[in-house]
């Protein structure tokens, strides 16, 4: 359906679905997802769907304040992005300095592989980097721009590690971990995109100062700049397994934003064939995969999904941030396995270039319970009764394996001498997994479920543990 051929209702009911409140954005439905129609990128989404644990990543200069990335910029999402900008009421001057921090902008600390060895440590598969945010900047040493990483006025331009997209990229994949490249369509930088003198004057919001449809020469140049900077990132930095698209509003049927993204993602499948896209929230061929951000689904998705969430209070670095604990962390993952989906833990860098002490505490915490139970995570797939009342369910079935971890709330919680698992099938044994993985528990079938004694050792910890997992032996 073409802009012209939508209704006024239809065009509503689609911007309330991907309606950005507070910097979270709405995600598409399991019914709007189309399946593609090339059996190797079905392939490479099973594959996706195995890894189930991803690093994201928001950096950039924005560090260095400590507030949302980017969303200061604009003026309609003001009301809620300057709540921690204190020192300048002007939105101009604001904006003037918030586009300037490329020039302090100097992560000396910066050790790519320091950051790899850490993600494997945490039991990561993959890494989702931001290459570039809402406000333009870019992380690698793009020809496009002299708003870049590598540019003369960015300090850090003569570093070793001054293309970081390069050597991050290529660190995480000496680690065997996969690559998912973040890339905002919107730049609030380039005046392909916010162009003085327009009729919005100096007020911004999140899309163009121009209309598209007035303007076809100024918005070409901006579809070509964004399809150059994508084709930098997929021909000139390796194997890119993910391409995640953010800025939604940037699509068709918002005000003739159209930047042809099927043309430049098909020439670079030339390239790439295994590549996936996340056109997150759009629909259509391009969002192979659906993005949740800030939340988890209430019921199971059968479709490949991706919750994006943050380990502290925001994506960007904030000083002083509270970290979730890693029981959370293991019981958030359990719950986002169990109904079908994959967790990218954002963890914000800091300015200086290094990852927050308590973040680095809660990697490797994480990456302890998952070498310990990770069998009952990578290469799952969801089964009934998938998650309820603190029971996770996974399934490897190849294997005829069925996992159910019961998920603690907090150290204080009684463990119970005899569990009931809400499972009703038939089943022929359980382990216990543990450090020390104890098999052939006594277990009892009833109508309710599956009655298990726990061994005394488990029932007489001092503490309840994160979750106790039981493998069950479904043939």
């Amino acid at each position: 359906m073409s802009e012209q051929q939508m209704t006024e209702k239809e065009q509503q009911q689609l911007d309330k679905l991907l309606e950005v409140q507070g910097g979270v954005h709405n995600y598409s439905s399991e019914e709007s997802w189309v399946k593609p129609e090339d059996p190797y990128i079905l392939e490479r989404l099973e594959w996706f769907k195995d890894q189930k644990l991803g690093l994201m990543m928001h950096w950039g200069p924005y560090s260095q304040l400590g507030v949302v990335e980017s969303w200061a910029l604009s003026d309609d999402d003001g009301d809620w992005s300057r709540d921690g900008i204190d020192w300048q009421p002007d939105p101009q001057q604001l904006k003037r300095e918030y586009f300037g921090l490329n020039r302090t902008f100097n992560p000396i600390r910066f050790q790519p592989d320091v950051w790899a060895e850490l993600a494997k440590e945490g039991g990561f598969r993959y890494l989702n980097f931001t290459t570039k945010h809402h406000d333009g900047f870019c992380m690698w040493d793009t020809y496009t721009t002299d708003y870049r990483i590598t540019g003369k006025e960015t300090p850090f331009h003569q570093h070793r590690y001054a293309d970081i997209v390069g050597h991050l990229f290529e660190a995480f994949r000496q680690q065997g971990l996969a690559i998912s490249a973040y890339f905002s369509k919107a730049d609030w930088h380039t005046p392909y995109y916010w162009t003085d003198g327009m009729e919005r004057g100096d007020h911004s919001w999140r899309g163009p100062s121009y209309d598209p449809h007035q303007y076809p020469w100024l918005w070409e140049e901006f579809v070509q700049f964004t399809h150059q900077q994508i084709e930098e990132l997929l021909t000139r930095y390796g194997r890119v397994d993910v391409l995640w698209l953010d800025a939604g509003w940037v699509r068709p049927g918002k005000g003739g934003q159209d930047i042809r993204l099927g043309e430049i993602v098909d020439r670079m499948r030339e390239h790439q064939p295994w590549l996936l896209a996340a056109d997150r929230t759009v629909g259509g061929a391009y969002e192979n995969i659906v993005t949740p951000e800030q939340t988890v689904p209430e019921h199971a998705m059968s479709i490949p999904w991706e919750s994006c969430v943050t380990m502290g209070t925001s994506f960007s670095f904030r000083y002083e941030d509270e970290y979730k604990s890693v029981r959370e962390l293991v019981h958030m993952l359990m719950e986002i396995v169990s109904k079908g989906g994959n967790l990218a833990l954002n963890v914000g860098p800091q300015p200086d270039g290094r990852l927050p002490a308590g973040a680095i505490a809660r990697i490797k915490g994480l990456g302890a319970w998952l070498n310990t139970y990770g069998e009952a995570v990578y290469e799952t797939r969801s089964c009934e009764p998938v998650y309820t009342d603190n029971w996770a369910f996974t399934e490897r079935a190849a294997e005829q394996r069925v996992y159910a971890s019961y998920l603690y709330s907090n150290e204080d919680t009684p463990v119970p001498s005899i569990h009931l698992i809400p499972y009703q099938a038939q089943i022929q044994s359980i382990d216990l997994l543990g450090e020390e993985v104890l098999t052939n528990l006594t277990f009892r079938q009833t109508e309710q479920g599956i009655e298990v004694d726990l061994p005394t050792t488990a029932v007489n910890e001092n503490k309840a543990p994160i979750a106790h997992v039981f493998r069950l032996h479904t043939s």
